[in-house]
């Protein structure tokens, strides 16, 4: 009898030892585990604030480098219709004029044609091209903008003017800027648009079909009102490339820097100004030209905010 206690004792002591050597890896494990939790966790958030950090640093930059233009020009500065360097009067106006126009004709370009393209490589496209032109549309994100610059002082800027000279007597201008930056954006908002409508649920299609729909009516009323926020994000992605774009501009734009209220003369925008004239400047130009910067930054901001509004509001409405 006293060896089998004794041997039962021991058991239990082993059983004992062997749970207590178990919660003490759990133990060490948790506790590795709620470290790991805790670095991650640091890592995300210094990188989100790092984020903060860089968009404040260059804010304040911009403002600090702009404020002697704008303390010695007032209001004239956004207001004036003449950039002369060599008379140190500066005015934004046309350059702003030049960047929204040229933005604004890109953009009502490109997203009939990038949601036509969206919608036949995901509707319509036989499989076996599907992949083919879609690579094809992808590759021209890939194109370095001075190429396409180079391509629309060369080829697009004589065909409008040989064509359609009482339009575009010079061609080059602000229309012929917007529909270099139309040609650039196009692959953005359509690789934005197509990803989005790959998303619909495939039985939302078949059910549609089903009730006797037609493609327009699949599309209109299945398809459309499910991505309608992932494609406005593809189009201000690409307003937010049409907005910033230089090189490209700088070549069939005109760089006229008198203010011009038309859509089919010679202009300028902001990022061309910047570009032709940053290297050469020093002074109150430098300043005027890094206050202008600011200015294309605000603006960008704003249109960044606006569709957060307005994405906020869609969803509010489907809700």
């Amino acid at each position: 009898m006293t060896t089998g206690s004794s041997v039962t004792s021991k058991t239990s002591e082993g059983d004992r030892m062997q749970k207590l050597s178990a919660s003490a890896q759990e133990r060490s494990a948790l506790k590795r585990n709620g470290l790991v939790d805790r670095l991650f966790e640091l890592a995300t958030r210094s990188s989100a604030l790092l984020v903060l950090l860089l968009l404040g640093t260059i804010t304040g930059s911009l403002v600090l480098a702009g404020w002697p233009a704008l303390q010695e020009l007032g209001l004239s500065f956004f207001t004036g219709d003449r950039w002369a360097a060599n008379v140190e009067n500066f005015g934004a106006l046309p350059a702003i004029y030049g960047t929204l126009v040229t933005s604004l004709i890109a953009i009502a370009i490109a997203i009939p044609v990038s949601l036509g393209i969206a919608i036949f490589l995901t509707e319509l496209c036989p499989p076996k091209l599907r992949r083919t032109i879609g690579t094809m549309v992808e590759l021209l994100a890939g194109v370095p903008s001075i190429i396409y610059g180079m391509w629309g002082v060369e080829v697009l800027a004589p065909f409008l003017q040989s064509h359609f000279p009482s339009v575009f007597p010079a061609g080059t201008g602000l229309t012929t800027a917007g529909l270099i930056l139309a040609i650039m954006i196009i692959p953005f908002i359509t690789a934005v648009t197509r990803d989005v409508m790959h998303t619909v649920p495939p039985i939302m299609r078949e059910s549609a079909y089903g009730l006797g729909c037609t493609t327009w009516e699949v599309i209109r009323h299945v398809i459309f009102p499910s991505v309608k926020g992932g494609m406005l994000g593809g189009v201000i992605l690409g307003l937010g490339r049409a907005l910033g774009e230089t090189m490209a501009v700088t070549f069939v734009i005109g760089n006229n820097l008198f203010l011009s209220a038309t859509l089919t003369g010679q202009g300028t925008s902001i990022a061309a100004l910047i570009a032709n004239q940053f290297s050469e400047a020093d002074g109150l130009q430098r300043s005027a030209l890094l206050l202008l910067g600011l200015v294309l930054f605000l603006i960008t901001f704003a249109v960044l905010a606006l569709a957060r509004f307005m994405l906020k509001r869609m969803e509010q409405r489907a809700a």
